[in-house]
């Protein structure tokens, strides 16, 4: 079965949740995860979670469990805590909770943000992958690193990775 296909057969309503990183913000200042969610509703998805949590692995670990466990969330957004700074521990977190791993994510936000940044992608990380059922993605708290990010790879295959993934 092709790309066409396996796009065409993927779930459409997907159940969302969104996690912001950061000491600094709140919700009612995080631009970033506020983007996030007007447009998952836009593509047709619905928001289950949006929190903000510090920049600790535990809350991390521990937010992202609540979204996929208790809220049902399919497909989990972290934003923020990437960089490369001794707080910056999403990546960290995250990572050993994936049961598989997008490595091409990773690759493929570097190579737009360095069309966009030129060297100074390198500082910038991403990482993305399966945890059980659901898909998950670390990306930067920046909103036009989460405009790239959410534009050109998350939601463009959000249905197609889902549907591979409830599969089994």
């Amino acid at each position: 079965m092709g790309t066409k296909t396996h796009k065409a057969n993927a779930p459409r309503h997907i159940k969302v949740g969104i996690i912001s990183v950061s000491t600094t913000r709140s919700l009612a200042d995080d631009k970033s995860g506020q983007w996030i969610a007007k447009r998952a509703a836009k593509e047709g998805h619905r928001v289950v979670s949006h929190v903000v949590v510090p920049d600790a692995v535990e809350a991390v670990r521990q937010a992202l469990s609540e979204a996929m466990d208790q809220s049902g969330a399919q497909a989990v957004l972290l934003t923020g805590g990437t960089g490369i700074s001794a707080r910056d521990v999403t990546i960290e977190a995250v990572r050993p909770m994936f049961d598989k791993e997008l490595s091409a994510f990773a690759f493929l936000f570097a190579q737009l943000s360095f069309e966009q940044i030129d060297s100074a992608a390198m500082l910038s990380r991403a990482a993305a992958g399966i945890i059980g059922l659901s898909a998950v993605f670390c990306m930067p708290g920046s909103l036009k690193a989460c405009k790239l990010a959410c534009k050109a790879l998350i939601f463009p295959e959000l249905g197609h990775i889902l549907g591979h993934v409830l599969k089994g």
